[in-house]
């Protein structure tokens, strides 16, 4: 989907390690052993298992005695927001300023964090002036601006995002005046002048929608591969990861940034929030807690996976309202700097506290098994998988798949046609919730007599159906769970349960 700026508040970096407290994480960033910390604050819990926690931030919310106070304390890494943008370290040709930037790498040192730099080359938030120039100047104004904006935070950014959203969603190389005056070989050569400038920094490209695999991925990839082949400084690859709940769960992540690792690139996260539609509900929040850990339980999974770093951790400085009308939500901590339920999701998977109480990591996928909307039955096709580190006890799951039962009879039947786990285990009934809603004022409930689900295991493919006992026809075409696919897809629609606890969908 089109962000205006998904890393729009800019966030990424490291400072210089001047501090006894700062070692454990800088020589994590910086691709060294981490050494063990108390285990207490998000960061420390994430620097014990040779990770870093962090949080974007910008200089008018330093001003915010509160809000400073958390950011300093429970995070080990910054990001600027938008204080090392071109359109406010350059404003005019050869016009430096780096005051507000410095605010930020001045209060990561007095406070024992490393910075990482964000962002060196980026096709929005530019000065006019670099769009006018001609072709011919842009490659020695890009590269003088690289050169100026890393040697004066040499020592002091650990990592840079060097070139920021170098793709469209198709895997093309995005339009900008870089691309546009040389080709995608700005990429190398912006590079090149960070690594000129400050050898010790980590190099980073970063992009979003490039947290599973697709096309932008995989082009993300292919440009990864073809610089390392041509010995170009690149250190690492950031995933941004703006996550929303409707849109699912990006579940080939870990298997995305193994193969990134395996080109002998660190990855890291490097933008995560996970917005929702407003208001928002049980079921959204127990949906995005799920996703914050699931990301960290993927970055956890994988070594060279360096950190993480929250979209700034509140929601009173959350980008996404301005954003994406009618979301928001979408931080650890709430607008009274609160922690919400994805904290303690984070601060579970990174190992603090006690996981007992949280449902089971498990997921719905679905597909269509009629090509009619308009007939006398209802097929759905359902799969349950296990996207946790530990068994599920099938007998503790239930699914539900969401429909209306229009005119004509209000008794239904069903049938379970065929599961390689055995019809028999499979139990099915129709019931109506308490307050029905459009699309949905009866749903299939399925669960199973026992069994146990392993870690990345799936139930298979199980086929239902249902219809009235009178056989009058349904209008699916409105049913909140219905879809027209006839492939299995993640189907965040169709909520699933363990424990009597929401662990999977958005309930209508």
């Amino acid at each position: 989907m089109n962000l205006v700026k998904r890393c729009g508040r800019g966030r990424t970096g490291g400072i210089p390690v001047l501090l006894a407290g700062t070692l454990a994480l800088a020589s994590t960033l910086l691709g060294g052993p981490a050494t063990a910390a108390p285990q207490g604050t998000l960061h420390e819990l994430a620097a014990a298992q040779g990770k870093y926690f962090g949080s974007a931030t910008d200089n008018p919310e330093l001003s915010d005695a509160a809000y400073a106070a958390t950011l300093g304390s429970e995070f080990g890494q910054i990001t600027p927001g938008n204080s090392m943008k071109w359109d406010t370290t350059e404003p005019a040709e050869g016009r430096f300023d780096f005051t507000k930037g410095d605010v930020i790498t001045d209060f990561a040192r007095q406070h024992g964090q490393t910075v990482r730099g964000h962002t060196l080359v980026w096709h929005s938030q530019l000065p006019g002036w670099v769009a006018a120039l001609p072709s011919s100047r842009v490659e020695a104004a890009m590269t003088d601006h690289i050169t100026r904006e890393a040697t004066h935070y040499r020592g002091a950014v650990a990592a840079w995002d060097v070139v920021n959203e170098p793709f469209n969603e198709d895997g093309t190389f995005r339009t900008s005046p870089f691309y546009s005056a040389m080709g995608s070989d700005y990429i190398a050569t912006a590079l090149r002048a960070a690594h000129a400038a400050d050898p010790d920094a980590k190099l980073y490209l970063n992009d979003y929608n490039i947290e599973g695999l697709g096309a932008k991925s995989d082009a993300m990839y292919a440009l990864a591969s073809e610089l390392i082949d041509e010995g170009v400084p690149l250190d690492g690859v950031g995933m941004q990861a703006h996550l929303a709940v409707q849109y699912g769960f990006p579940y080939e992540m870990r298997e995305n940034m193994r193969r990134f690792a395996a080109l002998g690139l660190d990855v890291a996260v490097t933008e995560l929030d996970v917005r929702m539609q407003l208001p928002a509900d049980a079921a959204r929040t127990a949906t995005q807690s799920s996703y914050y850990r699931q990301v960290v339980e993927a970055c956890l999974a994988v070594e060279r996976c360096a950190g993480i770093t929250a979209w700034d951790y509140t929601d009173k400085y959350s980008w996404i309202p301005n954003t994406f009308p009618g979301e928001g939500s979408a931080g650890l901590y709430d607008e009274n700097l609160s922690p919400k339920p994805a904290y303690a999701a984070v601060r579970t998977a990174l190992g603090g506290g006690d996981s007992g109480g949280e449902p089971g990591a498990i997921k719905v996928r679905y597909r269509s098994g009629d090509s009619s909307a308009g007939d006398n039955q209802i097929k759905p096709g359902l799969q349950v998988v296990n996207t946790g580190t530990t068994a599920v006890s099938l007998s503790e799951v239930t699914v539900r798949y969401w429909f209306t039962g229009d005119n004509g009879a209000s008794t239904y039947a069903t049938w379970c046609d065929w599961s390689p786990l055995g019809c028999a285990t499979v139990t099915h009934r129709v019931a109506a919730p308490g307050s029905p809603s459009a699309g949905a004022d009866h749903y299939l409930e399925v669960g199973f007599t026992g069994g146990s689900l392993a870690p990345g295991a799936s139930t298979g493919e199980i086929q239902l159906r249902l219809s009235k006992t009178d056989w009058s026809d349904f209008d699916e075409s409105d049913d909140y769970s219905h879809g027209s696919g006839t492939s299995y897809g993640d189907a965040p629609e169709v909520t699933a349960y363990v424990a009597g606890d929401l662990a999977w969908g958005v309930e209508p």
